[in-house]
């Protein structure tokens, strides 16, 4: 089971101080994965994940709110496990290696289950759509570079919509893992980042101008 790492910022109500608060807060985190793991988002208490982290149920409900509050901070903890931004010097390896990272990021069973737990509750959800909908907007800004990157190297056309570009990405891996219920392997992100590329170029060719007509096609 993955043990989760207590880091600065997050929402409000979620603050990361030292000492004991701290490790309350590492160890309520995990009760959370634990408890997704074990009975999904629509089973999940806030009394045994309180029974599992040995803390009162006060304690979440002053700190967190309940249950949405503890998914929203899980999420934020998960998105602050930075993926580092490729910069190889070409759309396709960068795209490549970034699907590998964000597969290789879900390799862990607690984390992964917990995940879907989150995509499974968006679905009926306002609450969880709008956790999971701030988690991968703040995922793609951060990779928006790469993007940029191969708009700069002429590989794609300026106006080219990064954002767009990187959803495909993780659009296709959620897909794969969490609707078609694959294991996390390279194939997945290599399939997801190819076709990412290859909709960029095909977008950007119907954006093109087309050719000026010839002066004897004018004259038809």
């Amino acid at each position: 089971m993955t043990k989760v790492r207590v880091l600065d910022g997050g929402p409000p109500g979620t603050r990361r101080p030292g000492g004991r608060t701290a490790r309350t807060r590492a160890a309520v985190l995990q009760a959370v994965i634990s408890e997704l793991v074990e009975n999904g988002y629509e089973g999940a208490t806030v009394e045994r994940i309180a029974a599992r982290a040995g803390v009162a149920k006060t304690t979440i409900y002053r700190r967190w709110g309940g249950l949405d509050g503890l998914l929203a901070d899980l999420m934020a903890e998960y998105a602050a496990q930075q993926i580092p931004v490729p910069d190889t010097g070409h759309l396709d390896s960068d795209l490549r290696l970034l699907a590998r990272e964000i597969v290789a990021s879900l390799q862990n069973t607690g984390i992964r289950a917990a995940f879907g737990s989150v995509i499974a509750a968006a679905i009926q959800g306002q609450a969880a759509r709008e956790v999971l909908s701030r988690f991968i907007a703040a995922r793609v800004a951060t990779m928006t570079a790469i993007v940029q990157r191969a708009v700069q190297r002429g590989e794609l056309p300026h106006g080219t919509d990064a954002a767009e570009v990187l959803q495909i990405v993780t659009a296709q891996i959620y897909h794969r893992l969490f609707i078609a219920g694959e294991q996390p392997s390279p194939g997945i992100a290599d399939r997801a980042a190819a076709t990412a590329a290859a909709a960029a170029r095909a977008s950007s060719a119907a954006r093109a101008p087309s050719a000026p007509r010839s002066p004897s096609n004018d004259r038809r």
